[in-house]
C-alpha cells in the first residue's frame, strides 16, 4: 500500500521549505535551436542547482521535513547517479551525516561528487536486490532514515518546484521532461496549471514507464543499456499512479537521437547538458509540439553532472 499521495498543496509547501536554499534556476534559450524546431524553447537549467541536477530539490525538502531527532541519526540512500550526490550535498549543509550505497561499476565521476559532499559510500552488488539488501544493513547499524531516490512523497513535492518557478517565470504552453523513476514528472504534473500541457520523453531502450501508462499495469526496468543512465530505473508506485491519473504522454528516442540532441544543446547553449537531460528536446526535435497551438514549450535540463 502506498497510502495517500501527495498534491498540488504539498508542491506549494515544500517551495516554502527550500525556497531558501535552492538556485531559482534560469531559463535558457538559443535562436538556433528555435529556428530548427520551428517554436520557442526555453530551456530550465536544472544543471545549475546545487549539487549540479534538479535531485537536490527532492532531497531537501525530504530531508527538512524529518523530525529533528530522526534527522540528527543521518540519512541514507541507493543511488548510482544524482540522487546520491544530492542528498550528501544536503547533509552536508544541514550538519547530517549521510551515506550511499552505490552499486559497483556505477560512474565514478557521480561517486566522486558524493565523497566531495562528505558522503560515505557503501558498495553493494549491480541489482536492486542487492541495493535494498545493503541499504538495510545500513539502517540497522545506524538507525539512519532511508530518503528514496523518486518514490517518496516529500521528494515528489520537491521536485515539483521547479515547476512552480517555470510558472512565475514564463506563460509556457507545454513542458517536456525526461522520465526515470518518475519524481520529476510527477512533481510537474501536480505542480501544472491546468492549461499547461505536461509532456515526457524517454529512451527507447528503458521505454517502461510508456509501456506503464499504456498497459494500466507499472513495468519491471529493462535492461540497463541507454547511454540516458539517469532514466534506466522504472516508474515508483507512487510516480506511476500520479503519472497514469494526469494520463501523461510520453515520447521515446533512440540512443543516436540522445548523443545528437545532447550535442546539439551544449553547442548551442554553452552549458553542460547530461544525456538524461537530452531526451526531452531528442524527442521534441522528432515528433515536433504535443498540441498544433503551441507556442512556447520548456525542455527541463535535469542535470549537469558529466566528466568532459
Amino acid at each position: 500500500m502506498i497510502g495517500r499521495l501527495p498534491t498540488r498543496r504539498n508542491v506549494l509547501t515544500a517551495r516554502k521549505r527550500i525556497r531558501s536554499r535552492v538556485h531559482h534556476t534560469p531559463l535558457l534559450t538559443s535562436h538556433s535551436l528555435n529556428e530548427l524546431a520551428g517554436v520557442e524553447i526555453l530551456f530550465k537549467a536544472e544543471g545549475l542547482q546545487r549539487s549540479g541536477s534538479f535531485k537536490f530539490r527532492g532531497a531537501l525538502n525530504a530531508v527538512l521535513s524529518l523530525p529533528a531527532a530522526e534527522r540528527r541519526r543521518g540519512v541514507v540512500t541507493h543511488s548510482s547517479g544524482n540522487h546520491g550526490g544530492a542528498l550528501a550535498c544536503v547533509a552536508s549543509m544541514l550538519g547530517v551525516p549521510a551515506t550511499v550505497v552505490v552499486p559497483r561499476g556505477g560512474s565514478a565521476f557521480k561517486r566522486a561528487s558524493v565523497e566531495r559532499y562528505g558522503g560515505r559510500i557503501v558498495h553493494c552488488g549491480a541489482t536492486l536486490a542487492a541495493r535494498e539488501k545493503k541499504l538495510a544493513e545500513v539502517q540497522r547499524a545506524t538507525g539512519a532514515a532511508y530518503v528514496p531516490p523518486y518514490d517518496h512523497n516529500a521528494v515528489i513535492a520537491g521536485q515539483g518546484t521547479a515547476m512552480l518557478e517555470i510558472v512565475d517565470d514564463t506563460n509556457a504552453d507545454e513542458v517536456w521532461v525526461p522520465v526515470g523513476g518518475g519524481g520529476l514528472a510527477s512533481g510537474c504534473v501536480l505542480a501544472a496549471p491546468a492549461e499547461l500541457q505536461v509532456v515526457g520523453a524517454e529512451p527507447a531502450l528503458a521505454a517502461d514507464a510508456r509501456l506503464s501508462l499504456e498497459t494500466g499495469v507499472r513495468q519491471p526496468p529493462m535492461p540497463p543499456r541507454t547511454v540516458a543512465d539517469g532514466l534506466r530505473t522504472a516508474l515508483g508506485e507512487r510516480n506511476f499512479s500520479i503519472l497514469a491519473a494526469y494520463g501523461l504522454p510520453i515520447r521515446c528516442v533512440s540512443e543516436r537521437e540522445i548523443t545528437a540532441a545532447q550535442q546539439l544543446a551544449m553547442s548551442c547553449l554553452k552549458v553542460l547538458v547530461e544525456s538524461s537531460s537530452a531526451v526531452p528536446l531528442a524527442a521534441l526535435m522528432k515528433y515536433g509540439v504535443q498540441n498544433p497551438d503551441t507556442r512556447r514549450v520548456v525542455v527541463v535540463l535535469t542535470g549537469a553532472n558529466l566528466q568532459v
